[in-house]
């Protein structure tokens, strides 16, 4: 599943190609709301951690862990609404306060920095300030999707932007491209949650 493969132009391995179209899926549910995104996103993100574990994306490889806890929980949010006790309630789109865009920043830079030392204290990676910085934004952008704050969308397109600098420096072409139609898919979703 990690034999080379040529494919427009460059070269991605089956794994990498699965993870791409189960990825896609995954965001085009989460933009309409369906509660199978989370299924998807469990599926690729175990894909993506041994993509990553091979390109010695490490911050991105244990991230996928966390996606796979992530997705189990907003899976289950999604499906018994914002009251634990009450499956009548369903979970609604809304925003985040002023305090909470605050707090979520304090997070995001607080999670680069502790996230970065360990990356670049313990492991051979040769990017360890951009995999800390986008790996503790996409915790965040994750943990503010399974909670359905709007703000995900924008935390999203931050790190998606980044992140096809960061997949063409590695030389993960189709995970680059993926990364781009998530920008588009992202200011999709944005939109599509703003009317909410």
């Amino acid at each position: 599943m990690n034999d080379p493969i040529p494919l427009l132009g460059f070269s991605t391995t089956a794994l990498e190609l699965i993870s791409f179209v189960l990825s896609v899926l995954t965001v085009a549910l989460n933009i309409k709301q369906i509660h199978w995104a989370w299924l998807f996103s469990i599926l690729a993100s175990g894909l993506y951690g041994l993509v990553f574990f091979d390109a010695k994306l490490y911050g991105d490889m244990g991230l996928q862990l966390v996606f796979i806890l992530v997705s189990l929980w907003g899976w289950w949010l999604w499906l018994r609404g914002s009251s634990a006790g009450d499956t009548s309630t369903t979970l609604v789109v809304s925003g985040l306060s002023s305090m909470q865009r605050m707090w979520s920043i304090l997070a995001w830079l607080i999670g680069f920095g502790v996230l970065a030392w360990f990356l670049k204290s313990f492991t051979d990676t040769d990017v360890p300030y951009a995999d800390g910085f986008l790996t503790a934004g996409s915790l965040l952008g994750q943990l503010l999707l399974s909670r359905k704050k709007r703000e995900n969308w924008h935390v999203w397109i931050i790190v998606d932007i980044l992140y096809v600098g960061l997949y063409v420096h590695k030389g993960l072409m189709l995970t680059a491209i993926l990364y781009s139609i998530f920008v588009v898919m992202a200011v999709a979703g944005l939109r599509a949650w703003s009317k909410k």
